[in-house]
């Protein structure tokens, strides 16, 4: 047969096809509240776009779910739109977007400019200057003009608006073709956003700009110990060495970011942000005619502008394997990843369906075929979608004794299986099921809404095909998908990237610059400032939490059943809840990874995994210390033939030596790996820090515990399971009544339930002198937690802890950061907090973290030792603070199953009540004094244990000793095995 004929005449029986399907779902216009937008029939998200006179895009998805609107001002221009010469310049201009304009930012902006104009030209000779010495030299005179144009700059004055009127989630991202500003606010603060947004993009000021450069520099730094970045990255250079997603990074190159461009910085924004070019994207409680007239009233002035197109070299078709090798500590990997078109092409939603065929979690040919059977370690197949070309990546890490090439050729195998049809009949129409329940729990949040649509607008999406993706899919057959798969998997038209583990000899780490430590004007505002706090705010009532009005209750037996009904939608999510987890036995988290290889006398693994994919269902089992939890969720038209399924699998489930092999020798290596990860060995520092040598993060078996178990052993557990005592919860359409009769002929209940095993007690230490726990690790950087635990839980000290929490430790506009990282420049990431238990007999523990290159560890030690030591006063920062917590709790409502576990923990701390009430109503009785006396009281000269993983190689023993008794400890010891 002739592969690239059928081809051609399949794929155009798919476009015929397509195009019937989506004939419910077209464009259409109207008009409403003077305005214009169009809207796709069948659209469930009801998105309305305007495009307003100056080109701006306007996308609004209203649902009154919450008080609360998600929003998102995209800019149509990334890292793809860089200069050549001044690659992670969109990035820059993103970080220098938070810094203010000329009339808020700035204490005197007739005093700053001169300065600023002084920096931008000493940037511009220090970019063209190649001397070394003359390069030292002109960097003296940055930092010391930097130092006098700080004494008239505010940091972080946009923070603390986006704070005081209740936002959260403010940030901001950079990707290839995308600049985006996210915020999440009260909807009744969008006079007070809008005023601020629209200020904000008009004429932004770069002050600053060499300490937010140093964070830049400390982000590039996280990215060089990042192996999976650069695996990404040698990737894209390989897949498109034409357009710039492979020739540029977004974060740049060391070089270009060591010799920035203000002035490039400015001509970039003045290119590219303009209203043509740019999207509002909103999503919440909103009336969306009066919302697009205020949007079009504050951003007006913009002038539309041609935008330079981005025009590249189409890439020529790769006739052999790339290869590329990438070196780290990280565990070893490999991808395989192969080009197809740009994202709004036929093709691309082609793609999204090939790449859930190979993995969906359940029932795609790298589940069944390599997880399941544990082939691999793990393995995935996911699409890439951008505007250009899209890809399809291939990772798999390998089991024990597996090279790198066996793993690609095990997942070429599942490939070659795609190409020739050897996947089920049914998977297509299993998927389709699977994507309508998916976009009903997407279309559920704000968040996920606003960033569907905002990423369509960026990508060049047609949203109506986004709308129209279900419908299709029911229209796609599986010769088509035969024929696309062997139309672009070649037998050799791939990338291959090899990511061993071992030392990256290639790392050029970026050197810290001295930086002189500059005024942040904590105390100062702007009229600007004053003029946004004074816009007026409707009035919100908070909604508190009535567990006995708002939990419907029942009973199935002897076991509670407790409900929220869902009045929105057909998903239902059901919980058995059982009181005992890995410290009552350690097989438990075993046994629970057991289950998902293991069939019954009629149904194998892989059939199992098949019927709760075609029902669009999917359960887990999850065992943390002290809970075990089974979690079952679909539409509620498959709820009995769902709950059958478990039950007849927990309940009959068959022991499978076979399998429990393989799961051990996949264990072995997942804790193998697991001491090549940072983060990981980060956790258990903490861990041996908060409670000693026997801590909870080693309480696991040790390789000889594991080579022990038996296959009786764990189904015995899992057979058994129904035996113990549970909580029911349901989160679904029925009511409790309604689910305790449907239930009850489906759930196993015994006459009576065997006792919990005993369960291990874990205390926690006092420390009494200061420790330093050091771990080594290859790596660029320095990882620093401060660990203390204070006293014990009691709820009247909640508010004073959340108000502390905001004013020194989390958010932008706290102490901690300003202080260093936007004063001293020491960190792309610091905080504090003090956090409390999860149950009332246990204590608070203090935590604090710096991320910080390795040769600034002292100094960032030394800064967060003093804000340890002695609490600044800002009465700016404290009323942004209360402000925060005030909006943010009368907006914040607590819904769906999310009431259940707020119930069950606040029962767990001994309430039973919404506590977020008593915050409420105390937050504007206390003041400074109160956090000062918390802050002597818990933090001030106390004796903590410092955590630190780094490279001996970068920080000496000397320098460790200096903060207390230092102890290096094995992995094994961190570990437990």
């Amino acid at each position: 047969m002739n592969i690239k004929k059928l081809g051609f005449t399949i794929l155009l029986s798919v476009g015929a096809a397509a195009t019937f399907a989506q004939s419910a779902f077209v464009w259409k216009q109207a008009t409403s509240g003077g305005y214009t937008y169009k809207y796709v029939t069948g659209d469930p998200t009801h998105s309305r776009f305007y495009t307003l006179k100056n080109g701006l895009t306007v996308i609004l998805s209203p649902t009154p779910k919450a008080p609360r609107i998600q929003s998102f001002i995209a800019v149509k221009a990334g890292s793809k739109t860089d200069p050549a010469n001044h690659t992670g310049l969109a990035h820059y201009l993103e970080h220098m977007m938070f810094k203010g304009t000329d009339k808020y930012g700035s204490l005197d902006w007739a005093k700053e400019k001169p300065l600023l104009d002084k920096i931008d030209a000493l940037y511009e000779q220090y970019n063209s200057t190649t001397d070394t010495a003359k390069r030292k030299a002109i960097y003296v005179e940055i930092d010391q003009v930097s130092g006098q144009a700080a004494k008239f700059a505010i940091a972080n004055e946009y923070d603390k608006m986006m704070s005081s009127m209740g936002g959260q989630g403010t940030n901001a991202f950079t990707s290839f073709e995308q600049t985006v500003y996210t915020d999440d606010i009260p909807s009744s603060a969008v006079d007070k956003y809008l005023a601020l947004q629209a200020e904000r993009f008009r004429k932004p000021i770069l002050r600053l700009f060499h300490t937010e450069l140093e964070a830049v520099y400390e982000e590039k730094n996280r990215g060089l110990d990042n192996d999976g970045e650069k695996v990404f990255e040698a990737t894209f250079a390989a897949l498109f060495p034409n357009n710039n997603y492979g020739k540029q990074t977004t974060i740049g190159t060391i070089e270009h970011l060591k010799n920035p461009s203000l002035n490039h910085i400015r001509n970039y924004y003045y290119t590219y942000y303009v209203p043509n070019n740019m999207g509002v994207i909103m999503s919440g409680d909103f009336n969306p005619d009066v919302m697009v007239k205020k949007i079009d009233e504050k951003f007006g002035y913009m002038k539309a502008k041609v935008v330079p197109p981005y025009t590249f070299a189409p890439e020529k078709p790769i006739a052999a394997p790339i290869r590329r090798d990438v070196y780290g500590p990280n565990p070893e990997n490999l991808t395989i990843a192969y080009r197809f078109p740009g994202g709004n092409t036929r093709d691309a939603r082609l793609l999204d369906l090939l790449s859930s065929m190979l993995t969906n979690g359940k029932a795609g040919l790298f589940d069944l075929d390599l997880i399941k059977k544990q082939k691999l370690l793990s393995a995935r197949g996911e699409s890439n979608t951008l505007k250009d070309y899209c890809d399809l990546e291939l990772t798999g890490f390998p089991i024990k004794g597996q090279s790198l090439d066996d793993v690609k050729d095990l997942m070429l195998a599942e490939i070659e299986k795609l190409k020739k049809g050897e996947f089920a009949d049914d998977l297509i129409q299993s998927i389709a099921t699977n994507t309508k329940k998916n976009k009903i729990q997407q279309n559920e949040g704000y968040y996920a809404r606003a960033s569907n649509l905002m990423n369509d607008f960026t990508t060049g999406i047609d949203w109506k095909n986004d709308v129209a993706s279900v419908s299709e899919l029911t229209t796609i057959t599986k010769p088509q998908m035969v024929a696309f798969a062997n139309k672009y998997l070649g037998t050799g038209n791939y990338v291959i990237v090899y990511k061993h583990q071992g030392e990256d000899k290639n790392i050029i780490k970026v050197d810290k610059p001295h930086i002189t430590a500059v005024e942040v004007n904590r105390e100062a505002a702007s009229p600007f400032l004053k003029m946004v706090n004074d816009i007026p705010a409707n009035s919100v009532k908070p909604v508190w939490l009535d567990y006995d009005k708002d939990i419907q209750k029942a009973k199935l037996g002897p076991v509670d059943l407790l409900s929220v009904q869902n009045k929105d939608n057909s998903i239902f999510r059901l919980y058995y809840r059982y009181n005992m987890g890995s410290w009552n036995n350690k097989l438990f988290a075993l046994a629970a990874q057991y289950l998902q290889y293991l069939g019954t006398d009629k149904m194998s693994a892989d059939d199992i995994s098949k019927e709760f994919y075609k029902l669009a269902s999917s359960f887990s089992v999850s065992t943390t210390a002290e809970i075990t939890t089974v979690s079952i969720s679909g539409l509620q038209e498959n709820f009995g033939k769902t709950v059958s399924l478990y039950e007849n699998l927990i309940a009959n489930c068959k022991p499978d030596e076979a399998a429990l092999a393989g799961l051990k020798q996949r264990l072995k290596k997942s804790r193998e790996n697991a001491k090549l990860n940072k983060g990981a060995i980060m956790q258990g520092l903490v861990s041996y820090a908060m409670y000693g040598e026997k801590n909870p993060y080693n309480n696991v078996l040790t390789d000889t515990e594991l080579d022990a178990v038996k296959a009786d052993d764990l189904v015995a557990i899992l057979h058994g399971l129904a035996d113990f005592n549970h909580t029911v919860l349901y989160y679904g359409p029925l009511t409790a009544a309604q689910a305790a009769v449907t239930l009850k002929p489906l759930h196993n209940i015994p006459a009576s339930f065997k006792p919990y095993p005993p369960v291990m007690v874990f205390t926690k230490l006092t420390q009494d002198k200061p420790k330093v726990l050091f771990a080594n690790y290859d790596m660029v950087q320095a990882e620093i937690d401060w660990i203390r635990n204070s006293d014990t839980f009691a709820d009247s000290q909640t508010p004073t802890v959340e108000l502390f929490n905001n004013y020194f430790g989390s958010g932008m506009s706290a102490i901690v950061f300003q202080t260093i990282r936007e004063s001293k420049a020491l960190a792309y990431s610091t905080y504090a907090f003090y956090a409390p238990p999860a149950k009332k007999d246990d204590r608070y523990i203090i935590q604090a973290y710096v991320g910080t290159q390795a040769d600034k560890l002292n100094e960032a030690i030394k800064s967060m030792n003093e804000l340890l030591t002695d609490l600044p006063q800002s009465e700016k920062v404290l009323v942004s603070a209360k402000d925060n917590i005030r909006k943010s709790l009368e907006t914040e409502r607590i819904t769906q199953d999310g009431i259940l576990f707020d119930y069950l923990a606040a029962k767990r701390r001994g309430i039973n009540y919404d506590t977020r009430k008593n915050t409420f109503e105390a937050i504007d009785k206390l003041g400074y004094p109160d956090i000062k006396t918390f802050h002597e009281k818990e933090f001030k000269d106390k004796a903590y244990t410092y955590c630190i993983v780094a490279s001996d190689k970068r920080v000496s023993d000397d320098d460790l000793k200096k903060y207390g008794e230092l102890t290096k400890l094995d992995l094994k010891t961190i570990f437990g095995y």
